[in-house]
């Protein structure tokens, strides 16, 4: 099942193409330039197949120009590629088209005559246009199909716009500002802004990436970057400026932003390597990770985990479900699950005096239903308020040395609660869970942990590309290692206790809705139903669903959706088989979602 989103802004035979899946597709024609030359060709539609043909056409040219200007792209249909001229070269901007069809002789040759390819000098730079006949739509209801491919050379100083409906963009370096948008295609660049590096900053737009279902792909940006995907995955490389990463559910990974990053997608995994601002990020259920943040989080995950290395501001981090892991926090800190594990580090940077480490104002952890693992400098100065709202086997369990005042009017199934003074007072540290239990120890208590999840984050980070290095990770804590097997013993602990949460609260434990397709073996689509198609509904449908040992997908429920595309989702996931093997390595049931896009030609 294949449905395409059109912009009615676009020719109204661009879009019926669009709808007929011609992909890309571009009217290279004539050139109201002199110096351009053309050469027709023929060649088979595949290699070995003589019996089909492609008819095509190539028409290149030059124009001459000067450094620092702008190339403008503009096509209906086709794939742009941008390069920069070889060192040494003319101030020029060189093209080449390359068109093909496999329309029969002679309408094929009609259809190629009346391509059009406008390129000229503008005070701003240059100006290419293409645009497709009217008459290729008859010809593409008959079958016909057209192919096309416009690469250009520029200055390496040039900045870059292309707009183009359907087809690819890439680029390689480019020196001023890019704005690059696509119907359909994926977006890949190199470096952009590189002549702006010493005046750009926070502030100042250097790349523009728009694609409404690609994937985005981009290297380093001089100044800020907005790039937005309506499905595909957001890449990027060190954002010397703010970042703006919208994705409508891919997966969203960046190595370094130095300015505010706003950071969203309906259901992806996000990725940050270094930030040296506020950072905000929501996702729709995936997994947040982060390494070193030099400012302020704000984070949201509609099911997902969140690991966090280090935050040298306040941190605020909320997860529906999943496991929350800080393993450093200098500065507040509010976290909060419905059911997951918090485990955090609080360890605020010491003053060049020394003597007590402070807050920096209130802080709290909340979990509905799981446990809350704390650990804390010996010199922090801060009161301590600790709540298990249902007690009985769920209890609070301290060091003894932090001397916490235990409330033990309740030992059967009411509140436990507990407060403790630490050097005097400082800051309230609130910890409250329904029905998990709370343990506070101090930091050198379990070192071997904290750096077994700090190497984990790392590899985690490493195998998305991204390359951390945090130098004010507690270098003095290495000292106070503990052995391998007491490492081993915690690391099992913390793993099983994850585990055992999931399992009891949510009946199997969860995983990325990517991962969980790679290990589907049968799923078939859904049928369009006739009275959704007849009375115009169309949109998404999203399920909770649960894989079984035996093999089965059953849904648990429905997210979001209409009744009769939800009601045709389901019949198709009734049928949907997943690799039995992979369940029971899991040792429980396990859950994810799916989603299916409804959308009428």
């Amino acid at each position: 099942m294949k449905y395409i989103r059109t912009r009615l802004s676009k020719p109204w035979w661009a879009v019926c193409l669009a709808l007929l899946g011609l992909g890309p597709v571009v009217a290279p024609g004539l050139s109201t330039e002199p110096g351009t030359s053309t050469n027709a060709f023929v060649e088979p539609t595949q290699p070995g197949d003589p019996g089909g043909v492609r008819v095509g056409i190539n028409r290149q040219g030059s124009l001459e120009t000067q450094d620092h200007l702008t190339l403008r792209v503009t096509t209906d249909l086709g794939s742009v590629r941008v390069v920069p001229l070889e060192p040494g070269a003319s101030r020029v901007v060189r093209y080449t088209v390359r068109v093909e069809t496999d329309a029969k002789s002679p309408l094929a040759e009609q259809l190629l005559a009346r391509y059009t390819l406008t390129a000229k000098v503008t005070p701003s730079g240059v100006d290419i246009n293409a645009a497709l006949p009217a008459q290729a739509l008859r010809a593409s209801a008959k079958g016909a199909q057209f192919w096309v491919q416009l690469d250009v050379a520029v200055p390496s100083s040039y900045s870059v716009d292309v707009n183009t409906a359907i087809g690819d963009i890439e680029t390689q370096d480019i020196g001023g500002t890019a704005t690059l948008i696509t119907e359909g295609g994926n977006i890949r660049t190199g470096r952009i802004g590189m002549d702006l590096q010493r005046e750009a900053s926070p502030g100042r737009a250097t790349a523009r990436l728009e694609t409404e279902g690609g994937h985005i792909q981009t290297s380093d940006v001089a100044g800020d970057l907005s790039a937005v995907t309506a499905g595909g995955h957001i890449t990027t490389g060190k954002i010397n400026g703010d970042a703006s990463l919208h994705s409508g559910g891919g997966h969203i990974r960046a190595e370094q932003i130095a300015g505010h990053a706003d950071l969203r997608t309906d259901g992806g995994n996000i990725t940050v390597g270094r930030a040296g601002g506020l950072v905000t990020v929501r996702t729709g259920g995936g997994q947040i990770d982060f390494g070193e943040v030099r400012g302020s989080v704000s984070a949201q995950t509609g099911g997902g985990g969140i690991r966090v290395m280090y935050v040298s501001g306040p941190l605020e981090v909320e997860s529906s479900a999943g496991s929350i892991c800080l393993t450093r926090v200098a500065g507040t800190v509010k976290a909060a699950t419905a059911g997951g594990t918090i485990t955090a580090w609080i360890n605020p940077d010491a003053p060049s005096a020394g003597g007590t480490v402070r807050l920096a104002g209130a802080s709290q952890l909340t979990s509905g239903n799981g446990d809350i693992v704390v650990f804390l400098p010996r010199n922090l100065a801060a009161d301590i308020d600790a709540t298990v709202e249902s007690g009985g086997e769920n209890r609070i369990a301290a060091d003894s040395e932090l001397h916490l005042k235990m409330d033990t009017a309740n030992r059967g199934a009411g509140p436990i609660h507990a407060i403790g003074t630490l050097n005097g007072g400082g800051a309230p540290l609130k910890l409250r869970t329904t029905a998990g239990t709370i343990r506070l120890q101090f930091l050198d208590s379990q070192v071997a942990l904290r750096e077994m999840l700090i190497r984990e984050q790392k590899e985690r980070l490493n195998e998305r590309g991204i390359q951390v290095a945090l130098k004010s990770l507690d270098d003095s804590m290495a000292a106070l290692a503990q052995a391998e097997g007491a490492q081993q013993e915690k690391s099992d602990w913390l793993d099983d206790l994850v585990d055992r949460v999931e399992i009891a609260i949510l009946g199997g434990v969860r995983e990325d809705a990517e991962e969980f397709r790679k290990h589907l073996v049968l799923l078939p689509e859904p049928v369009y139903p006739d009275i959704a198609r007849r009375a115009g509904v169309q949109g998404i449908v999203r399920l909770q669903v649960r894989a079984t040992k035996d093999g089965r997908v059953e849904v648990v429920k429905v997210i979001e959706g209409s009744p009769t595309l939800a009601d045709a989702a389901i019949a198709a996931v009734q049928h949907w088989r997943v690799n039995p093997a992979w369940v029971v390595a899991k040792k429980a049931e396990v859950l994810s979602t799916v989603t299916f896009k409804f959308r009428l030609p």
